[in-house]
């Protein structure tokens, strides 16, 4: 269960938005940081965040602080307040209490020159919001007066009331914003449900696959190059352990995240068989199951799996396959189970020619590449 912590910040403090912009905004590049913290330190930011600039906050110290600042740890929540709205979500990628790097990162702009906000943590997934500070009270079950002071943790019996309703905040807040609804979490199917496809759903292209002689099939080649596209969109990359050798004897790519769960919520279980995650800090940033001859089914029913246990996901779920099977996804989608969950509006069709144009044009440019170019190739699946 993560916890949820809260920071205000009073609406016109000059100070506070100088600070916001330099290590919110802006952010902060490691190499700033880690001269002024431990090579255990520098190396998990690094881990985390790995070229990408860091975001930072830091709070006062103090005997009541300083116990909320003891309660962190990696893959809470923190949210940033400024009068009655929530003006940043994110994610603890680590903490340190830190007089040296608090002034190397935010001098005083007036009064006390030792004035210090020791208290740094470093923020994951960094997202600027416009959502009223009245929503989250509603969530939690505040009452409307409550006055936000400071910095604060949502208590726990507050926190399991939220979790037995709803999956994941950051997502709930992201979709509050978006003016979308909030879906309530349902109990989710054992694990082993993922592989229980229906007799009838073999086919004979299963059977060639099983068949299929030594070689570089198909899936794997297009493992291979979704997995590479993610490194170069800068994210972190997983595939199932058991396709990682495959990909290593192939074609030499063994740049796979080796600590996928860490900040992920899900039961690993639910998520590491899909084919392709990709991984941005401490969220999901799109999954992939690739279906080139199997029969669609069963990487359908590891995405409705997701769904459940996390009804308001808000990254990309892509099905690729050849464009002919396109007609075979929709097939699969209007079956009953699927339909109940509005599967289709949640899962996009990527066909392996889009994914190789995308490959073939990014072996020719080193940025640019992102999520959103490989959705805006897909198609609906509705």
């Amino acid at each position: 269960m993560r916890n949820v912590f809260m920071l205000y910040m009073p609406p016109g403090n000059r100070q506070a938005m100088v600070h916001y912009e330099d290590t919110i905004r802006q952010r902060v590049p490691l190499e700033r940081i880690a001269p002024l913290v431990s090579r255990s330190l520098a190396d998990e930011l690094k881990r985390v965040f790995q070229s990408n600039r860091i975001a930072v906050w830091g709070s006062v110290p103090g005997p009541r602080n300083q116990q909320t600042f003891d309660r962190m740890t990696a893959g809470d929540y923190v949210l940033i307040v400024e009068g009655d709205h929530i003006r940043l979500l994110g994610q603890i990628a680590a903490k340190t209490a830190n007089a040296g790097l608090s002034h190397e990162l935010w001098r005083p702009l007036q009064g006390d020159e030792n004035a210090s906000w020791s208290l740094v943590y470093f923020i994951a997934n960094a997202r600027e919001l416009d959502v009223p500070f009245s929503a989250l009270c509603d969530l939690f079950g505040f009452r409307s007066s409550f006055q936000l002071r400071g910095l604060t943790g949502v208590a726990a019996s507050r926190l399991e009331t939220f979790y037995a309703r709803y999956d994941d905040l950051y997502s709930v807040l992201v979709k509050l914003e978006a003016r979308q609804p909030i879906v309530e979490r349902q109990e989710p199917r054992p694990a082993a449900s993922v592989a229980a496809a229906p007799a009838t759903e073999l086919q004979l292209d299963d059977v060639e696959r099983v068949l299929q002689p030594d070689g570089i099939s198909d899936h794997v080649r297009m493992q291979w190059k979704l997995a590479r596209l993610g490194i170069k969109a800068g994210e972190k990359v997983w595939v199932p352990t058991g396709d990682q050798g495959k990909l290593k004897r192939s074609f030499e790519f063994d740049a796979f995240d080796k600590e996928f769960s860490s900040g992920i919520d899900l039961p690993h279980s639910y998520v590491e068989n899909i084919d392709v995650v990709w991984k941005q800090e401490f969220r999901i940033a799109a999954a992939y199951e690739i279906e080139n001859s199997t029969s669609i089914y069963s990487g359908l029913l590891r995405f409705s799996d997701l769904m459940i246990l996390a009804p308001n996901t808000i990254y990309p779920l892509f099905v690729v396959a050849p464009s002919e099977r396109k007609n075979r996804l929709r097939e699969q989608l209007r079956r009953p189970t699927f339909k109940r969950m509005n599967l289709a509006e949640h899962v996009r069709f990527l066909s392996y020619e889009a994914v190789d144009e995308i490959d073939e044009f990014f072996q020719q440019h080193e940025s640019g590449l992102t999520v959103d170019i490989l959705k805006g190739r897909s198609e609906a699946s509705g």
